[in-house]
């Protein structure tokens, strides 16, 4: 594989090489290097065949024969089980007689002789194989057995091997637009061809034509097989190809060799689109563009690729002067939105703009809005967990290995994908059959533009979120209260119906061809749909949208949305420019899965909007802080610094039942810290469980009592689809639908509108709250019904594919609150803005360098104080000088209670002593220190936040907090630590961390 030089040697040669240096004119550190001239030619014949680089265009043509050169590349190439170089085909198949064929013959039969396995054929070269031999895993098995079952023969005579293998190269799809290129005849050749024959030759050699069309295809197949002509797939910076399923590809090892052509392919896969010329992808891709063409054509020879041919006199829609471009803001440049971009395909053609100009123009002013669907490899294992379709194995295929399903690919999808319906699973199967059923659920949504939902999918993620919760009973350690309606279908009371309900009524009175999908009359999707993609026809028709959650009627353009599908890795293994060009050129919406793996690339600043985490800090505990000091509600947390060593645990996670932890980075030791819904574990094994983790990463830790968990020992957790306003800014009243009692859906819907009113959570998405119990005097007695409250526990952006009831119920409310239209794109934009500035604000001020970290941990007191630190229990609060309150001891009650009712200051540290956990106000001094410095912007001027979307790096806590229920605080547990470091180790290291950040 490419790899970059690693030493300076290394380096000038390869500069050497590009400018053709003679050996005389070598640097005389490279000729200290290089022993020879002879051995500088042999290093140059190498580069260049490692390249794969025509012989008359490259250097090795000043030092060898061009003879010698192809020869010494068809032998680098069979050692290494290489692809057969199509791009040199002029020479190789034509002067040196070697046919892709029978090159994959000897490549089979040299496998089959050194006994190697059908893997160590990398994945290109046993896919071409298997399009030219029909030989694939099955066969090469058969053929292996039947060699080993003649025992001693075999042992003896390897070559048996070659007589099972083919003569002939089976039939494979030419297209129309292949060239026929002659290979030169012997005289024997010439003098066995048939009167058709010799015509068809003669009309190769005199037109300069020679499209496949153009001949009487019975004659060239035969001459093929025969080996006396060879194809050519053109390819020209022009052309315009789209990507379709990798029908035929054959899952092997990657190769080990370096080959530019067959690293650029699962790139192209990635990047491909049939609006983007072949040279645009090759700038997209930063790469060569003759290596790019190659690549293309070996794509179309697999049909893996389709060119499109000649589509400039199709057009899919009258253009709308003046119609709205969709994006972020006012801007008019058009960074943020390529809704025009996509054109339509119709009979496998697409609207090919001649210009760069126009085809920005034809972005600005069409009506498609081009949206990607992000999910990560474990989608693709459960579609192939769905054997019992063919088309979704073949789906899967195409998603692991391009990277990408595009839209044109999702009618498809959902066909297959609906045929699961009804069937049963059990165990493990039960989790594929979940992502399959939300799978389609989210496609049919954002392919609509949530605007309109099949409800054939709506009854089937109900069904399946049913049958979930059962399994998740039995097999999670969470009590997860999925948003279900006890009381009833959702939707079918006429008093509670949503805007959803609504708009559907208003569509099937104007015709069903403003939805993405026909409803049949059992409503699921109907045939015609399934087999195509869902027409929009009309671009003139409007939707009006009313309901009982929306006080007055709208109405609005529908826009049309075309969806494709990628996956995270494959994105992560772009470099980062290259994304950010692919995701400006084809996309204005990204929607993420959730959860997304860390290593997942988020789109910058001036991407596409994305639905989803806003930022690297958002898919970490910052988001809960961030959350709950917001809110100021919130369960009792405690976050820990990472490489502390405890002895004993400080209150008040000292006593607890059973406790909640997170590792900060998704570090995971023995299971613990790498689920992001939290691991739950008892207090007796709490201290070992935080030492384990604290080696690796920082930690939240949530405390809970045994009134906070459910009859079997788990936490009782209800999740809110977002957003939570709906469309005229009215919040959403989600109580009825869950089946609480009135106080309790008071209380909830108290809850959500104190949520909705303080964070911004305009996105995709759901909002888990968690039970807790209300701790009270001892002569204070409540009602059953208000023992208990709801405290927001995490937010998470994005789709959840593993709950198909809560995957339904997050569609509704982009439906109701009519999220992917054009008028909500910017409030989500300022929403997640907000979002961000909020976390970059709380990592700030308490990662390591912060003003939280550089209080708690000081070397020195500033002078004008006359305060001083004593060294008293963790070194660093004195409660006989400074002002402290007790709270709560080490095995003392209530203390979620004692905690929310101590007397609070404007500025405190909590500090646990080893027996008492004590409040200190903190000194003027300490409290002008800590205390934020708010410039008021000049009038008129807009502060532009920088963005940290593009900071992957996990920014880890440098002080330990306390959220005592409604605000964060530091919290000294330096009693607590096995080996407490010295201040002033802890102050260098700060100073050294912040140094080395500024360089």
């Amino acid at each position: 594989m490419q790899r970059v030089p690693a030493t300076i040697e290394e380096q000038l040669i390869l500069k050497a090489i590009r400018e053709e240096s003679p050996w005389e004119n070598l640097p005389k550190r490279l000729q200290a290097t290089i022993a020879s001239k002879e051995e500088w030619h042999r290093r140059i014949i190498e580069h260049c065949i490692k390249k794969r680089l025509q012989w008359n265009s490259c250097f090795a043509r000043k030092v060898c024969k061009e003879s010698e050169y192809y020869e010494e590349m068809m032998r680098y190439l069979r050692k290494n089980l290489a692809l057969f170089p199509y791009h040199l085909a002029e020479y190789v198949c034509r002067v040196m007689r070697v046919s892709p064929f029978r090159y994959y013959c000897d490549m089979i039969f040299e496998v089959m002789k050194n006994e190697q396995p059908y893997d160590s054929i990398p994945n290109f070269s046993a896919a071409d194989a298997l399009r030219l031999t029909g030989i694939g895993r099955n066969e090469f098995i058969d053929i292996m057995n039947k060699c080993r079952s003649k025992k001693i023969m075999w042992k003896l005579n390897k070559s048996i091997a070659k007589e099972l293998l083919p003569t002939q190269p089976v039939d494979f799809a030419i297209e129309p637009w292949w060239g026929v290129c002659l290979v030169n005849f012997t005289l024997e050749e010439f003098k066995k061809l048939s009167e058709e024959e010799m015509a068809t030759i003669d009309k190769v050699c005199k037109e300069e034509a020679n499209s496949f069309v153009l001949f009487d295809p019975d004659v060239v197949k035969g001459l093929f097989r025969r080996g006396l002509i060879y194809f050519d797939v053109p390819v020209y910076p022009d052309d315009r190809f789209k990507v379709s399923r990798l029908e035929g590809f054959v899952s092997n090892r990657e190769q080990s060799y370096e080959d530019p052509i067959e690293e650029l392919l699962y790139a192209v896969f990635v990047v491909s689109s049939e609006n983007a010329t072949v040279a645009e992808l090759a700038a997209t891709l930063q790469a060569d563009l003759p290596h790019l063409q190659a690549a293309a054509s070996f794509a179309c020879r697999l049909g893996w690729a389709v060119k499109v041919i000649d589509p400039s006199s199709i057009l899919e829609d009258s253009i709308i002067p003046g119609y709205p471009k969709i994006g972020l803001n006012d801007e008019e440049d058009g960074s943020h939105a390529t809704a025009g971009s996509e054109n339509m395909s119709i009979d496998g053609n697409t609207v090919h703009q001649g210009d760069i100009s126009r085809t920005e123009n034809y972005r600005q002013a069409s009506n498609h809005t081009r949206l990607a669907f992000v999910v990560d490899a474990n989608i693709t294992s459960y579609l192939m967990m769905g054997s019992v379709s063919p088309g979704l194995k073949s789906h899967a295929v195409t998603l692991y290995e391009a990277g990408k399903l595009g839209h044109a690919s999702i009618a498809d999808l959902c066909k297959d994908l609906s045929t699961l319906e009804g069937t049963k699973f059990e165990g493990e199967l039960q989790e594929f059959a979940n992502h399959v059923f939300s799978l389609r659920c989210v496609l049919e949504c954002l392919h609509s533009g949530g605007v309109a939902t099949d409800k054939g999918v709506e009854e089937a993620c109900d069904n399946m979120g049913m049958v979930a919760s059962i399994s998740d009973e039995a097999t999670s350690l969470i009590a997860d209260v999925m948003i279900t309606d006890k009381s009833g279908d959702i939707g079918m009371n006429e008093s509670e119906l949503n805007i959803d309900d609504f708009a559907c009524e208003h569509v099937r009175s104007n015709g069903d061809e403003t939805f993405s999908t026909n409803l049949g009359e059992d409503g699921n999707c109907s045939s015609e749909d399934s087999k195509s993609e869902p027409n929009f026809q009309n671009d003139e028709k409007l939707i009006s949208s009313e309901g009982s959650d929306v006080g007055k009627g709208t109405r609005r353009r529908k826009r049309k949305y075309r969806v494709d599908i990628l996956r995270c890795e494959s994105l992560a293994a772009l470099p980062t420019t290259t994304l950010d060009r692919l995701f400006l050129r084809d996309y204005d919406i990204l929607v993420s899965m959730v959860p997304l793996p860390f290593s997942s690339v988020l789109p910058g600043p001036t991407g596409p909007i994305h639905f989803g985490p806003p930022s690297y800090s958002s898919m970490t505990p910052w988001m809960k802080l961030v959350l709950y000091s917001t809110v100021a509600c919130g369960p009792l947390s405690v976050v820990l610094m990472k490489g502390q060593c405890l002895r004993l645990l400080p209150v008040p996670l000292a006593g607890c039942e059973k406790a909640l932890i997170w590792s900060w980075d998704g570090s995971a030791i023995g299971g613990l810290g790498s689920k992001f819904e939290g691991n739950l574990v008892k207090g007796s094994i709490l201290l070992h469980c935080l030492n384990s983790l604290l080696k690796y990463s920082a930690v939240l830790v949530q405390p809970l009592s045994r009134h906070d968990l459910d009859e079997s020992g788990r936490i009782v957790t209800m999740d809110i689809p977002l957003p939570l306003k709906n469309c005229d800014g009215s919040i959403a009243r989600l109580g009825k639908e869950l089946g609480l009692s009135a106080e309790e859906c008071l209380n909830l819907n108290s809850l959500l509108i104190d949520l909705a009113n303080k964070i911004e959570l305009w996105t995709v998405g759901y909002v888990r709250l968690l039970k807790l119990f209300k701790e009270r005097e001892l002569d204070h007695f409540l009602p059953d019904d208000e023992k208990y409250e709801w405290v927001p526990l995490s937010v998470e952006f994005g789709v959840p594919l593993f709950s198909p009831k809560l995957c339904n119920n997050i569609c509704k409310r982009v439906v109701s609150s009519q999220l992917l239209q054009a008028d909500s794109l910017s409030e989500h934009h300022d929403a997640m803005q907000c979002l961000r500035k909020r976390l970059r604000d709380i990592c700030a001020e308490y990662q390591a360098t912060g003003p939280a970290a550089k209080l708690l941990h000081q070397k020195e007191q500033l002078k004008d104080s006359s305060q001083q630190l004593m060294n008293y229990a963790s070194g660093k609060w004195n409660p006989l000088l400074d002002p402290s309150s007790p709270i709560a001891g080490a095995l003392s009650d209530h203390q979620r209670l004692k905690l929310a009712n101590r007397q609070r200051s404007r500025t405190e540290v909590l500090s646990f002593d080893g027996s008492i956990l004590r409040s200190y106000a903190l000194a003027p001094v300490y409290e002008a220190a800590t205390r934020p410095v708010e410039e008021s912007p000049a009038v008129g001027t807009i502060k532009v936040e920088p963005d940290d979307a593009d900071s992957r790096e996990v920014v880890l806590p440098g002080v330990c907090l306390l959220f005592d229920g409604s605000e964060l605080h530091l919290f000294d547990i330096g009693a607590c630590l096995q080996a407490r470091p010295p201040v002033s180790l802890i102050a260098e290291a700060s100073a050294a961390s912040a140094s080395s950040a500024i360089k």
